[in-house]
């Protein structure tokens, strides 16, 4: 009797997952249980949108502190456990990775998506219906999009069309200091674009970070700036030859530790002498091969300072990895791991490597004047390093902007103007459209409204008079939009990339579809959290 019941508790799905587990299956418990941590996580991030989206506080299990508004820093910076919040968050990193912007709107739109579903569903809709709406709604908005552009780059080194579109950018992240950062971000990316436009490079444009008293004291350098100064007294070398080892330049130390016994004081004289005879020698025939700046991923001794400070070398100490093979680049030299001269294929060069002083703190600046070799850095000054950690963010979309800008030049219109210009046009093809599809799509129009009202709440206006303003006056015209320090429609200056807005609305839709049909096989015990996750494809 005991096997048969063993048998029958063991028969089914239940039977082939391992014993404790629990498996969730249906609307009540699988669906709907997605949907609403989608709809949790998208709602952290939507109070941070727009020019006055609030700050969150996030503290990692190392104990750093990140106070940012930026929604790919904290979705990086959160850790998620539910395998459906993970797939929204992948969609907000792959949208970070793309295009570097509209990780927001993909949280956002994307969890609002899934809200509306969820009342379609309890209307006794199949998921299916929702999906077949949600895509023909897609489809429309990939034909109505060209349609919106209300602005194209013809010169992407023309100031006057370039900025207004790096302020609505900058504006978003760091409201009333995008009249400081912009002009700068455009300077600096005027200076390292190529001849061939495509071949643009956003790593190209370095941030170095100094305290100071306010952001308005920010400055632009040619060349890559290091916060660090030289380690020897030679301060300024120009036609430069580098070398850069990628070790620290030291005597080997042993394994095992010995004891020695000095009994006179000629024995001590002598008791270093062959390690800075060796010392001496690769100095020298780094002097020899021409080498006159050497950059060192490590520690360097007083022996090795010595002696080139003996041959006129200019030293710099880098610790960071990264900065280092930053430098390699940016100087074209070949990172070295041996001790001796390099080869001439291995030398960089640089037109001038000179250290200079800003507010009591030195810096050394790398500067080659070569096409695909130069390099800006903009110094943020401020007076908190989390308000510097923004400024550098929205450097990075700023970048990134100009990068979508190369490989597509067409602009939309911002502040919340395009969203509802959709929305409208939409919800007239719901209209039209026979079957039960047309719910979905009906419901798709109204989820795109979520990006004005949200703008408008954080703005602390009142949403559904700026949404029905904005569906009144973008008939009249595109390029109006929510004015956040009066609260009202009226003409507006902002501008949304064409390439960030399609990616985020593909990207916001992808996962949706991926999550409206799941089920979840979770185990009881909490300490050892596995998922298994089914997708449920439509034929």
């Amino acid at each position: 009797m005991g096997t048969i019941q063993m048998l029958q508790a063991g028969s089914g799905f239940q039977g082939m997952l391992k014993e404790g587990a629990r498996h969730y299956a249906g609307l009540e418990e699988a669906i709907l249980r997605n949907i609403e941590a989608c709809v949790q996580m998208s709602k952290i991030t939507r109070t941070s949108l727009g020019p006055m989206g609030m700050n969150k506080i996030v503290v990692t299990n190392l104990d750093k502190i990140y106070i940012t508004s930026d929604a790919a820093t904290l979705i990086e910076e959160m850790e998620i456990h539910h395998p459906a919040a993970k797939m929204l968050a992948m969609a907000a990193k792959t949208q970070e990775s793309e295009v570097g912007d509209g990780t927001n709107f993909v949280l956002i739109f994307a969890g609002e998506l899934l809200q509306q579903a969820e009342g379609l569903l309890k209307m006794g809709l199949h998921p299916s219906e929702i999906l077949i709406g949600y895509e023909k709604a897609y489809k429309k908005c990939l034909e109505i999009l060209p349609t919106l552009v209300t602005s194209t780059i013809k010169d992407i080194s023309n100031k006057e069309e370039v900025l207004p579109c790096l302020l609505s950018v900058a504006s978003t992240k760091l409201y009333g200091y995008e009249n400081v950062l912009a002009p700068l971000i455009f300077e600096a990316c005027g200076y390292i674009m190529p001849k061939n436009h495509t071949n643009f490079d956003v790593d190209n444009v370095r941030v170095a970070k100094i305290m100071g008293p306010s952001i308005n004291d920010s400055t632009l350098m040619h060349g890559l700036v290091v916060v660090r100064g030289a380690e020897t007294s030679v301060t300024s070398v120009k036609d430069a030859k580098v070398a850069v080892y990628n070790c620290p330049i030291e005597a080997n130390q042993g394994e095992t530790k010995g004891t020695v016994l000095l009994k006179n004081a000629e024995e001590l004289m002598n008791y270093t002498k062959t390690e800075e005879k060796h010392m001496e020698d690769f100095i020298r025939s780094v002097s020899e091969a021409g080498i006159n700046v050497v950059v060192a991923g490590g520690n360097v001794s007083d022996v090795a300072l010595h002696f080139l400070e003996k041959y006129h070398i200019m030293v710099v100490k880098i610790m960071s990895k990264f900065e280092l093979r930053r430098i390699a680049n940016a100087t074209g030299a070949v990172m070295l791991v041996r001790y001796g001269p390099p080869t001439p294929e291995e030398v960089g060069r640089c037109d001038e490597v000179k250290v200079e002083e800003i507010s009591s703190q030195k810096v050394t600046i790398f500067k080659r004047e070569k096409e695909e070799c130069r390099m800006a850095t903009i110094i943020i000054r401020a007076s908190t390093n989390s308000l510097m950690d923004d400024a550098e963010r929205t450097i990075n979309d700023c970048v990134n902007t100009i990068k979508c800008m190369v490989r597509d030049p067409r602009f939309l219109p911002g502040a919340g103007a395009i969203e509802i210009l959709l929305a409208n046009e939409i919800q007239k093809y719901a209209a039209i459209t026979p079957g039960l599809d047309q719910y979905s799509i009906q419901k798709f129009g109204q989820s795109l409204e979520i990006i004005p009202r949200t703008i408008a709440e954080n703005c602390g206006h009142k949403a559904e008079d700026l949404i029905a303003a904005l569906y009144s006056e973008c008939q009249k015209s595109k390029t109006v939009g929510i004015d956040i320090e009066s609260g009202t429609v009226k003409e507006v200056k902002v501008y949304d990339s064409y390439e960030v807005k399609m990616w985020a609305i593909r990207l916001a839709l992808d996962a949706v579809l991926t999550l409206s049909l799941i089920h979840i096989s979770e185990p009881t015990r909490p300490e050892r959290i596995s998922y298994a996750v089914f997708c449920l494809k439509k034929k």
